[in-house]
C-alpha cells in the first residue's frame, strides 16, 4: 500500500467516521485496516480515528480485566506495523495500562512504529460517563506529536470540553492543529452544543479543531457521527453527515502568510432538524442493539395505540418487515377501532400479523385467584392481569423463537408509572423510552410524510391517522383514556420535563401557570415509581436526562418539594 507524498504545505487527513462494537476488538480492528485502506486510496497521509475506537466505546467495567486490556495493545500495536507499508499513519483510541495507571488512550502510528502515546487528562464522571471508575487521568500534559514534520496536538474528547486547559497547552507547547478523537454521545441539539465547545477553544488557541465522533448505537447511548472542524478563523470548515458511517478525506493547506493551517477541501453535510434527528437516533439505537446482541428479529405487542405504531414502525425502519411481529392481543375492552387501526398499521409496513386473544388466560387468572380476593372490590389489579397476560405471551413468543421483545412505553408513562411491571413493560429495549408524549405524536406526524436516510420501511401514511387523532387509552376497563388519570399530556410534558430535565422547583413550575396540586401530584408519582424505573428495559437515549444512566434518584425516597 503506497500512498502519493505530501509537501509539506499540504496535509491530507481522513476521518474514520465508524461504528465499532463494544468488545468486538478483531472486528474493530478488521473496521480500521478496511478504512485505512480506504483512506490510502483517497490519498490520506493519516486516518484519526475515534475515541478507544479498539475497545468500543464506553468500555465501562470491561477495562478492569487485564486480558482485556492486552487484547487491546495487541491490536493497536498490530495495526501499527501496518503502517510500515508507506501508507497513511494512523491516530487510533485504545485503553493502555501503564506504570502510572489505566489510561483512556490514543496511540500515533506510523512506518510500521507507535511513534507516540497520549492519555486523556480530563476524566468525564457526570451524566451519562463514569470514566474515573475505571481509568486514572494521564499524569502529563500532553505535547504536541511530530508527524512527518509537523506538530499534532490530540486532546481526547473531555480534554475540550473541561478546565484543565490542555488545549491551551498544546498550542503553547508549538502545535499546529488540533485533532480530537470523540465519544459523544446524542441528545437532542447536541450538534450545536459540540460547535460552540470547539469554538470556544479555537478562540483560546488560534489554532483549527478536527472533531471526529463515533457513530453507532451501544445500550442506551447512541454516537451520532457529524464529525466537523473549525478553522482558526472560528467558521465550520467541513462538516461530516450525521448518523452515517463514513472515511472522508479532508485537504488541509499551510497559510504561510497567516502561519497557519487551512481546509481547502471537505464535505458540508446537512444535520437533520429535530424531529428527524430524533427519529434516526432511534431507529439507530434499535438496530444496533438488536444487530450486535444477536437477535435475528423482533416481535411487539401492535394495540392500535401510538406508542407501539411507532415502535413498529421503528422496527421495521431500523430491520426490515422480514424481521418484525407484530401480535394484537384483544380482550373484551379493545374496541374495533384497535382492532382495525392495529391492521390497518401492520398491513401499511408489511410486517407478519397475528391476533392472539387473551381472554382466556386473564379468566384464568381471576379463576385461580378468586378465592384469595373474595370481598374485594375489581380494580387496578384485575386491568393489570390484562398487560401480565399480554406481557407473558409476547415473552412465551420471544422464548419460543428467539426474538426481541420490543418494549412501547414513552418517558410521560415510565415517569409517572403509568405501566405494569411484568405486563407492558416487558421486553428487551424500548426504542421511544426517553420520548415524551407529544414527541411521540410530533414524530408519528414527521414519519407518515418523511422516509428518513436508511430506513428500510415504506413510504406514505404508516401509522395511520385514526390513531394519531383518537384520544390514548390503555383499554382496560370500559371507556378509558389515559386523562382519567393523568393530566392532559401537554400539561404532563412540560410538568415533567421541568421535574425531570430541568430539577425544577414545585414553586417554579406553579409560576409557569400550572396548578400547585397537579404539580405536587405529578412529583410524588414520579418519586414513587422508581422502582419500577429500575425494572425497565434499556432505551434510547434522547434528552439531556434520560432515566438510567442520567437521572440516578434514590428507590426509597421521602423527600417532597413542599417549600
Amino acid at each position: 500500500m503506497t500512498t502519493k507524498p505530501s509537501s509539506p504545505d499540504v496535509l491530507r487527513i481522513a476521518i474514520a467516521q465508524l461504528n465499532p462494537t463494544v468488545g468486538d476488538i478483531d472486528g474493530n480492528l478488521a473496521k480500521a485496516r478496511e478504512a485505512r485502506a480506504d483512506a490510502a486510496r483517497k490519498g490520506a497521509d493519516i486516518v484519526l480515528f475515534t475515541e478507544l475506537f479498539i475497545a468500543g466505546y464506553p468500555p465501562e467495567d470491561l477495562v478492569l480485566k487485564p486480558a482485556f486490556l492486552a487484547a487491546c495493545e495487541r491490536a493497536v500495536t498490530a495495526l501499527a506495523e501496518e503502517t510500515g507499508d508507506g501508507g497513511p499513519g494512523v491516530i487510533v483510541g485504545t485503553p493502555l495500562k501503564r506504570k502510572s495507571g489505566t489510561h483512556n488512550s490514543i496511540i500515533v502510528a506510523d512506518a510500521g512504529k507507535i511513534i507516540a502515546e497520549r492519555h486523556k487528562v480530563d476524566l468525564p464522571n457526570y451524566g451519562e460517563f463514569d470514566e474515573k471508575r475505571v481509568f486514572q487521568a494521564g499524569p502529563d500534559m500532553p505535547g504536541p506529536v511530530n508527524f512527518r514534520g509537523l506538530r499534532l496536538g490530540i486532546p481526547i474528547c473531555e480534554d475540550i470540553w473541561g478546565e484543565h486547559g490542555v488545549c491551551e497547552t498544546l498550542a503553547e507547547s508549538g502545535a499546529e492543529i488540533l485533532l480530537v478523537p470523540n465519544g459523544s454521545p446524542y441528545y437532542r441539539g447536541k450538534v450545536d452544543v459540540r460547535h460552540q465547545i470547539v469554538i470556544r477553544q479555537v478562540i483560546e488557541t488560534g489554532l483549527p479543531i478536527l472533531y471526529a465522533n463515533q457513530l453507532g448505537g451501544q445500550d442506551e447511548l447512541v454516537f451520532d457521527g457529524a464529525s466537523f472542524a473549525i478553522s482558526a478563523e472560528k467558521s465550520l470548515a467541513f462538516q461530516m453527515s450525521q448518523f452515517e458511517e463514513a472515511v472522508v478525506v479532508t485537504t488541509w493547506k499551510r497559510d504561510r502568510a497567516a502561519d497557519g493551517w487551512v481546509c481547502v477541501d471537505g464535505p458540508m453535510s446537512r444535520i437533520p432538524e429535530t424531529e428527524e434527528a430524533d427519529y434516526r437516533a432511534c431507529m439507530m439505537g434499535l438496530r444496533d442493539y438488536v444487530n450486535k446482541n444477536g437477535f435475528k428479529d423482533v416481535v411487539l405487542g401492535l394495540s392500535g395505540g401510538i406508542d407501539s405504531a411507532i415502535c413498529a414502525t421503528l422496527a421495521v425502519d431500523a430491520l426490515g418487515e422480514e424481521r418484525v411481529h407484530a401480535v394484537m392481543m384483544p380482550y373484551r375492552y379493545t374496541s374495533e377501532d384497535s382492532l382495525k387501526d392495529a391492521e390497518d398499521c401492520a398491513r401499511a409496513l408489511g410486517c407478519r400479523y397475528d391476533i392472539v386473544p387473551i381472554f382466556e388466560p386473564v379468566d384464568g387468572f381471576s379463576r385461580a385467584l378468586s378465592e384469595l380476593f373474595e370481598g374485594t372490590n375489581e380494580g387496578t389489579t384485575e386491568e393489570n392481569l390484562q398487560s401480565r397476560a399480554r406481557g407473558a405471551i409476547l415473552m412465551a413468543i420471544s422464548n419460543k423463537f428467539g426474538s426481541m421483545v420490543v418494549t412501547t412505553g414513552n418517558k410521560s408513562e415510565m415517569s409517572v408509572g403509568y405501566a405494569t411491571l411484568y405486563g407492558d413493560m416487558n421486553g428487551g429495549f424500548n426504542p421511544i423510552k426517553d420520548l415524551y408524549k407529544m414527541q411521540v405524536y410530533a414524530l408519528s406526524r414527521w414519519r407518515n410524510g418523511t422516509v428518513p436516510p436508511g430506513a428500510l420501511g415504506p413510504s406514505g401514511e404508516v401509522i395511520p391517522r385514526n390513531i394519531i387523532d383518537k384520544a390514548p387509552s390503555a383499554e382496560l376497563r370500559p371507556d378509558q383514556t389515559d386523562q382519567d388519570s393523568l393530566p392532559p399530556y401537554p400539561v404532563l410534558d412540560d410538568i415533567l420535563e421541568c421535574l425531570v430535565e430541568n430539577e425544577m422547583g414545585v414553586e417554579d413550575i406553579v409560576a409557569r401557570g400550572h396548578d400547585r396540586a397537579t404539580v405536587t401530584r405529578m412529583e410524588h408519582l414520579l418519586y414513587i415509581a422508581e422502582y419500577k424505573r429500575r425494572q425497565a428495559a434499556p432505551g434510547v437515549k434522547i434528552t439531556k436526562k434520560n432515566f438510567g444512566r442520567d437521572r440516578r434518584y434514590p428507590i426509597t425516597n421521602r423527600f417532597r418539594d413542599r417549600g
